[in-house]
């Protein structure tokens, strides 16, 4: 094999080495932020693992708040009216968050089978409810407040 070729044949497996860690740390990368969606309904049909990251969505059962006095903490349930789902949020809640709207926590299942948000998401406007909320609502068979996106 002439230097020349030798040169080339380096060059051109330097380009696949680079080209293959680039893939791979994007994927990598991406996994992390990849979290399915899940309504209460669907995490209990598809018996979510503990500590296992998602968003769960739904709306904010209406008498569920309750505040902690002593810190940011809050607790309240997301409900699909079908099913329940017991969540904890240690943070500043948006402002647009009550009681009967539709909202999108992100976060993990702990082993007792509470659900401790990382963020909480909600509403935007009077007559906008987060996509997938609606969908899965709509899935249910369950009549919308109003009608999302309008």
């Amino acid at each position: 094999m002439t230097p020349t070729r030798k040169r080339r044949l380096f060059a051109v497996l330097f380009v696949l080495l680079g080209v293959g860690t680039a893939t791979g740390m994007l994927v990598y990368a991406l996994s992390d932020n990849a979290l399915f969606f899940y309504t209460p309904t669907k995490m209990a049909e598809e018996q979510v693992a503990a500590g296992t990251k998602f968003r769960l969505g739904g709306m904010v059962l209406p008498g569920s708040v309750k505040r902690d006095t002593q810190s940011l903490g809050v607790h309240f349930v997301i409900t699909d009216n079908d099913a329940e789902q017991d969540v904890f949020y240690e943070g500043i809640l948006p402002d647009l968050f009550r009681e009967g709207q539709g909202v999108i926590a992100s976060g993990i299942l702990r082993p007792d089978g509470k659900f401790e948000a990382t963020q909480v998401l909600a509403k935007h406007d009077e007559n906008y409810m987060p996509p997938e909320v609606a969908d899965a609502l709509r899935e249910a068979g369950h009549e919308l407040p109003t009608e999302p996106g309008v």
